[in-house]
């Protein structure tokens, strides 16, 4: 069986480019406020770009901010991906930007709204609740996640640079090496990624 970033990187090769566009329809960016009209925003972008794009990431919370029709535009856009992958012959990979975190029980229905229900290839995680909180989303190794590791935001240092003992012994590391390193050890179907901003 494949995995995701199998599939990425096919699609890198085939299309020659790393872009990775994102599908964030702000409000102020539409004609409307309504998901209609995010719907359009992206599908013309999905259009205009899908032979250069190794990936497409629609933010999540841009579309439920319009509710049950952004829900609904959402997975359209998704849609959208695949028709534009079977046109090309080649597999556009979209990656689901939500950055979902929580018990394993909630972490299950989400992972199954992003794969099955979205149709989703890879989503976004915060792996502050621990390995059981991700484990869902690893079920599938033809399906991705990328981990929040060290982000770029103005007070992500709050938390992932204080530094904490690993339990190996190593030296004292801030907390977003500590991620990494556990991604490195989570990683043993080849489906995580790491976000680094």
């Amino acid at each position: 069986m494949e995995s995701f970033f199998t599939f990425l990187e096919k699609r890198v090769d085939d299309c020659s480019s790393l872009l990775c566009v994102g599908l964030d329809p702000h409000v102020s960016d539409l004609k409307a406020p309504t998901a209609e009209a995010a719907l359009a925003f992206c599908l013309n972008l999905v259009k205009e770009t899908a032979p250069y794009a190794a990936a497409f990431k629609p933010n999540a919370a841009f579309f439920e901010v319009f509710g049950a029709d952004g829900w609904t535009a959402l997975k359209q856009v998704i849609e959208a991906v695949q028709a534009e992958s079977n046109r090309l012959g080649s597999l556009i990979p979209v990656i689901l930007d939500a950055k979902r975190g929580d018990i394993a029980s909630t972490a299950e229905a989400y992972a199954k709204s992003a794969f099955e229900s979205l149709g989703a290839h890879c989503i976004t995680l915060s792996p502050y609740l621990g390995k059981d909180s991700i484990d869902p989303f690893l079920q599938n190794s033809e399906k991705g996640v990328f981990l929040l590791c060290q982000t770029s935001t103005a007070g992500s240092g709050d938390l992932q640079d204080v530094t904490v003992v690993e339990t190996d012994g190593r030296p004292p590391v801030p907390i977003y090496v500590h991620v990494a390193h556990l991604a490195q050890s989570w990683h043993t179907k080849t489906t995580i990624g790491l976000v680094l901003g």
